[in-house]
């Protein structure tokens, strides 16, 4: 019975936390001045970004270091489709399916490699597209770059369009995290897991690796796409340094820092990516690269499973201390007995007593 009140209190506190999230994140862009605006929504951009990394690297234990590609992929078919007068959901859909048609068409040649193979695949992504980007400029507008605004506020919102903006972001990056819950958590995920861990297995359990691969690069594809969108919004321009290899590599450093395999640890990778770059510039520019390097070494040694786990570890730690006995209390231990009348048999123990007591 005081289990089942447990669960529900749990329940009732999880629900309450979240209502109370869900308001707070409704209110802040009306009290937040312009700058944390803008922080917020960046970090909403690249935490969608980092959640689909975290689907096929932290999930199912494949290697994409090309997460960046489609985050540009999807920033310049908004770009064009903005500029060319689409629907505004139209071209959200249609960052998605492209990126995501892409990433199929690459996961159907990659998911059949293994360990190194699938790395320079991967690697290959945001390498080849850089070149192609400026080469392609009637739709990328080359080196130049490419803006497009679709994310100022409409009057009838009476909102500023940084408020705008957060909103927009804020109801992507909600439905992009409660899509990727449902799909870790259900039969997928499961999938994933056992794929994760080996795929022999896996194969005997009638789940096919090549399959479940292919399906997690997709959808961390799309995901990218759906970032790619999100990051228009909020800059409104895109370029060819976009698709930079080095932006890719910082992408899977946040989502180590953050907590491979969490949902929680891709938003605090996104946070990452974000905030400690703005933190260190501010203090240094030219020690921005090497604080990333020594706050990366810093959790794979001290947390392995990224920031998201620092409250278990804490709550470990302080469990372990309070069972452990206190200094000058060692515990109380029984007197010592006689060697002899420990081994002795119990009528032996009685007769030694006895003498003993009639020689007293």
């Amino acid at each position: 019975m005081s289990s089942v009140t447990s669960l529900r209190s749990n329940r009732i506190l999880r629900i309450v936390l979240i209502a109370a999230v869900a308001i707070l994140l409704l209110v802040a862009p009306l009290v937040l001045p312009v700058f944390a605006n803008q922080t917020l929504v960046r970090i909403g951009v690249y935490a969608v970004a980092v959640l689909g990394l975290n689907i096929v690297m932290g999930y199912t234990g494949q290697v994409n270091l090309g997460q960046i590609f489609f985050v540009g992929l999807g920033a310049y078919v908004t770009a064009y489709g903005v500029n060319h007068g689409w629907n505004i959901v139209v071209v959200f859909a249609a960052a998605c399916v492209i990126a995501g048609i892409v990433g199929l068409l690459v996961a159907l040649a990659a998911a059949r490699l293994g360990g190194l193979a699938i790395a320079m695949v991967t690697i290959a992504l945001p390498i080849v597209g850089v070149p192609l980007a400026k080469r392609l400029d009637e739709f990328t507008g080359g080196s130049q770059g490419i803006s497009a605004r679709f994310s100022d506020a409409p009057d009838w919102s009476r909102l500023y369009s940084d408020q705008w903006q957060f909103y927009i972001v804020l109801l992507v990056t909600a439905a992009a995290f409660l899509v990727a819950r449902n799909l870790v958590r259900g039969k997928y995920g499961r999938a994933f897991g056992v794929v994760r861990e080996n795929e022999a297995v896996a194969a005997s359990m009638g789940v096919s690796p090549y399959r479940t691969k292919v399906l997690a690069f997709t959808v961390a594809s799309i995901f990218g796409g759906a970032s790619g969108f999100l990051y228009l919004a909020a800059v409104q321009y895109t370029s060819p340094e976009t698709l930079s290899f080095g932006h890719s590599i910082s992408l899977v450093a946040a989502m180590v820092i953050g907590g491979a395999g969490s949902i929680a640890g891709s938003l605090i990778g996104g946070a990452y990516y974000v905030l400690v770059p703005q933190l260190t510039n501010a203090i240094d520019p030219s020690f921005t690269t090497a604080s990333q390097g020594a706050i990366l070494l810093a959790v794979l040694f001290l947390l392995p499973e990224g920031l998201v786990s620092l409250p278990r570890v804490v709550r470990r730690l302080t469990r372990r201390r309070s069972t452990r006995p206190a200094p000058g209390n060692s515990p109380q231990t029984a007197p010592a007995r006689s060697p002899v009348t420990e081994a002795a048999p119990e009528g032996l123990q009685k007769t030694e007593r006895g003498k003993i007591g009639h020689e007293g």
